[in-house]
């Protein structure tokens, strides 16, 4: 063991110290320190930390008694940006340390008191295989997503990441168009993907994947916490992906950024200041502020997670958007999970397969390759794939033509066997039946008061029959995440005052789901009262139009015919019948046979003889009431 190190001079000698744990990951001998609490008054005792060797990040606040991502947050209050594996200078840790009461010492390594040599081959197979794992699996760059309401300001937090971006020398501009994009912090990389963040999330869980790393909530500071960002959490307290929190718009004279750490609280995420384990950012999209303190936390929190990936091999990546360009065909912008895509390989995704012609980077550049964490256009597929599929290479072209048409062949079949699509005008066919008396709304309105009040008007509608359940309701135009949920539940979209967007109505073409948009409250009512009514069951009401008295029962030779007379109304030959003796109905059917005579009729009115034979009846008696009445369809009320 080396010698322990000695103590700052003390104002009382006889209070000893506890030594602190050493931290394995570096050469580091820490000081005792008298209370362990790096911002209490050292009235008794001067508090010296001493290092031997380079000053990590991680080390300094081991012995320091906190957290990295604490010592981090002193770091940048002196404008000092680390990261949690950086090494510090000696003047940068002194700033630190002294900041928090402590005095920084280093000191050389004394290298008589390292262990002797027997041990040191004991380590060496650990090390070797670790050394092995390293080069199948290398650290990659995170996968975040931006998530949270309308309006809170996730695009002007892009915007502004994309300034910083260009600002930081790198040429060339941004493609809108290509669904995800790379910023440089530092040495290291982010990777943000620049769609709708239920969309991937809906989408690509419903296929069991997880593209997402890091979540990051955005949350204005003068809203607070609206249904939107409550719907964002779920799906990434779903995805089980970590959560920040970035509160945006704090440059406004009504932002109250406590509030809504409060709320978080309420919610689950608990932010670092209030003892838990939520990263939570105060920014500011228009001014800039904040915007490399948030770029930092998520670098933190990757390192944490310590992201891996293999570098070498057949690439697995998976589809976050996709479209048919002119001039290109098909293309599918895909995310690089693991191995390395490049152009000339045999692509698999989904029912489509093809040879790689190109792949284009976010900066619309051409590159011959892309490594995992990298998100790139390819062109080359023969069809267009659905965002959330896997996109693999393969070595055997055939393999993957047949592997292309099994699915494209499965997709067919499921199709013809799917169930058929439930609209307003054929509600009532789907479920004639008695299936359900449910019906299903997804509500998108233009702006939020308008949103509760549609939704109001609609509790407002009693129904003992059926009942209307709202599945989802959000501010905004119709998404494509609307349609997918729409499928998945069974329901009809309906738009007040919004329109939709062409992702959408693609999906709803696709899918075959139906998209009502309304202008007028009252007639948005109105339908869905009568789709309402529309899934109960027609009553059926009895109508007597006739009855007839059984005067002699004829005996013929194939079956008994009763010889009536009709006393009310009349007897029809389409009509239905029952039986009546000593006031008990006995039989209920048919009227088969109705004459006059010899002569087959349609009618006997009162007055009239007749003779009737009722279905299969054939036990007639002298005196039997036969009742003849209709029965008739009425649509119930709610």
């Amino acid at each position: 063991m080396p010698p322990a190190k000695t103590t700052a001079p003390a104002t009382k000698p006889s209070a000893p110290a506890a030594p602190a744990p050493a931290t394995a990951a570096a050469p580091a001998v820490e000081t005792p320190v008298g209370g362990g609490n790096p911002g209490a008054e050292a009235a008794s005792e001067e508090k010296l930390i001493t290092i031997k060797g380079p000053v990590v990040v991680k080390d300094l606040a081991g012995n320091l008694g906190l957290k990295p991502f604490q010592l981090i947050h002193h770091l940048m209050e002196l404008n000092i940006f680390a990261t949690l594996t950086q090494v510090l200078d000696e003047e940068s840790a002194k700033k630190v340390c002294t900041k928090l009461g402590y005095s920084f010492h280093t000191e050389k390594r004394d290298r008589a008191a390292h262990p002797p040599t027997p041990p040191t081959p004991k380590k060496d197979k650990p090390k070797k295989e670790e050394v092995s794992v390293d080069t199948t699996l290398k650290l990659r760059a995170p996968v975040v997503t931006f998530m949270g309401h309308v309006d809170h300001g996730k695009t002007s937090l892009l915007d502004a990441i994309r300034k910083t971006r260009v600002a930081s020398g790198e040429a060339g501009g941004i493609t809108q168009h290509i669904g995800a994009y790379s910023v440089k912090r530092g040495e290291q990389h982010i990777t943000f993907i620049d769609t709708p963040g239920h969309a991937a999330f809906t989408e690509m869980r419903s296929r069991g994947a997880k593209v997402t790393d890091i979540v990051v909530i955005v949350v204005a500071s003068d809203d607070g916490l609206m249904p939107q960002t409550l719907e964002a959490i779920a799906h990434a307290k779903a995805a089980k992906a970590p959560i920040m929190v970035a509160i945006n718009k704090c440059d406004l004279p009504a932002a109250n950024p406590m509030k809504v750490k409060g709320q978080l609280q309420e919610q689950g995420l608990a932010p670092e200041e209030y003892g838990g384990d939520t990263i939570v950012v105060e920014v500011s999209a228009t001014k800039g502020t904040g915007i490399d303190a948030l770029l930092d936390m998520i670098l933190l929190q990757a390192e944490v997670l310590e992201l891996k990936a293999r570098y070498t091999g057949d690439a697995k990546c998976r589809v976050i958007e996709s479209q048919t360009e002119v001039g290109r065909g098909p293309t599918a912008t895909v995310l690089v999970l693991e191995g390395c895509l490049k152009v000339g390989e045999i692509a698999l995704c989904g029912p489509f397969y093809g040879r790689v012609k190109a792949l284009i980077d976010d900066m619309g550049k051409n590159v011959k390759e892309a490594t995992p964490s990298t998100p790139v256009k390819v062109i080359g597929l023969d069809g267009v794939p659905s965002p959330g599929e896997e996109l693999v290479t393969l070595e055997n072209e055939r393999q993957a033509r047949t592997t292309a048409e099994e699915r494209a062949a499965a997709l067919r079949t499921k199709k013809i066997e799917s169930a058929p699509k439930v609209t307003l005008e054929n509600l009532f066919a789907t479920i004639a039946d008695g299936q359900k008396k449910v019906l299903n709304l997804i509500i998108k309105g233009d702006v939020q008061g308008s949103l509760e009040a549609v939704v109001g008007q609609l509790r407002k509608i009693e129904s003992k029959k059926v009942d209307l359940e709202v599945v989802h309701t959000a501010v905004g135009p119709i998404s494509e995440s609307d349609i997918l949920l729409a499928k998945a539940s069974q329901a009809i979209v309906i738009g007040f005052g919004t329109k939709t967007d062409n992702a959408a109505a693609n999906a709803a073409k696709r899918e075959g789901i139906q998209i009502k948009l309304f202008s007028i409250i009252y007639e948005l009512v109105d339908q869905i009262k009568d789709a309402m009514a529309g899934l109960l069951d027609p009553e059926l009401r009895e109508n007597q139009i006739g009855t007839a008295i059984v005067k002699k029962v004829f005996d013929l030779s194939k079956y008994p015919v009763a010889g009536c007379s009709v006393q009310t109304g009349r007897v029809t030959r389409n009509a239905r019948a029952r039986i009546i003796r000593r006031k008990q109905p006995i039989y209920d059917g048919g009227v088969q046979t109705l004459k006059r005579f010899q002569d087959d009729v349609s009618e006997v009115r009162s007055g009239m003889e007749c003779g009737i034979r009722l279905g299969d009846f054939t036990e007639y008696e002298e005196g039997d009431i036969i009742e003849c009445y209709t029965l008739e369809k009425f649509p119930q009320s709610l």
